[in-house]
């Protein structure tokens, strides 16, 4: 079974490689929207995979790294495509959470990435 639960944080960041002229070359902030896959069976005799509060509890602090923070100040960040903050933000937390399948990190309502570890 797969549970999910969302999280948001907002952030600052430019991506210093694209070329000049790309609008996001210059510093702007997102409304992140982080979803945090779970898998697992379910444990007896409570009957889930993961306390949400206790998913919460895991997630929270490495959040707290980039909630109003610039995310090029954050090492292993220094280029924060969302493909990278993605694969950074699942290594933070897959020590943390035992079963972590995947995380989904939404840029913008309509763009984001799926990132599944390796």
């Amino acid at each position: 079974m797969i549970i999910y639960k969302r999280f948001g944080f907002d952030a600052a960041h430019f991506l210093p490689h694209v070329p000049e002229g790309h609008k996001c070359k210059n510093m702007h902030g997102h409304t992140y929207e982080l979803i945090v896959y779970v898998e697992g069976v379910l444990l007896q005799p409570e009957g889930w995979v993961i306390d949400y509060a206790d998913l919460k509890e895991a997630v929270s602090p490495i959040l707290n790294l980039v909630d109003h923070h610039l995310l090029n100040d954050i090492p292993g960040l220094e280029n924060p495509t969302s493909e990278i903050l993605a694969k950074w933000l699942f290594h933070m937390i897959e020590p943390l959470v035992p079963g972590l399948k995947r995380i989904e990190l939404k840029e913008t309502p309509t763009s984001g990435v799926i990132y599944e570890g390796g």
